[in-house]
C-alpha cells in the first residue's frame, strides 16, 4: 500500500492505547519516521516546530511500542495502536487530550515535566 504524504511530506498519526482505545495523541509523521516506526516497534514521529524527526520517549523514557498500524481509506492518515509506557504527553499527562472545550482538566497526572525535562 502507497501512503498518501501531504505536499508537506507528512502525514497525521492518531495514536490510541490498544487495550483501552484512549486516543493518547495525535502528531506526524514523514516517510522516514514511518520506516523507524515499522522498524523498531517504537512511534517515531516528525517536529514540524523543530523540523527534525524525534523518538516518542527518547527524552521521558515514555515510549510507545507498536502493537498495530492501521491505515484509513483514502491512505492519508494512520492511526497507531500501542501499548504504552508512560504518559503520552510531554506535560505529563496521559493523553495530550486531557482537557474539556470547557477548560476542565479530565487526565491523570502521571510525572512532573520540570523533573524530566531539562
Amino acid at each position: 500500500m502507497k501512503l498518501k504524504f501531504g505536499p508537506d511530506g507528512l502525514i497525521p498519526a492518531v495514536v490510541q492505547d490498544e487495550k483501552t482505545g484512549k486516543v493518547l495523541m495525535l502528531a506526524y509523521m514523514n516517510a522516514e519516521s514511518f520506516a523507524k516506526t515499522q522498524k523498531t516497534k517504537r512511534t517515531w514521529f516528525y517536529s514540524r516546530s523543530r523540523k527534525k524527526l524525534w523518538m516518542k520517549g527518547e527524552e521521558s523514557g515514555n515510549v510507545q511500542v507498536v502493537k498495530k498500524i492501521l491505515v484509513d481509506c483514502d491512505s492519508d492518515a494512520l492511526l497507531i495502536l500501542v501499548a504504552p509506557k508512560g504518559a503520552a504527553c510531554h506535560t505529563g499527562y496521559d493523553t495530550c487530550f486531557f482537557t474539556t472545550d470547557g477548560g476542565k482538566v479530565v487526565g491523570k497526572k502521571m510525572f512532573d515535566p520540570k523533573k524530566v525535562y531539562k
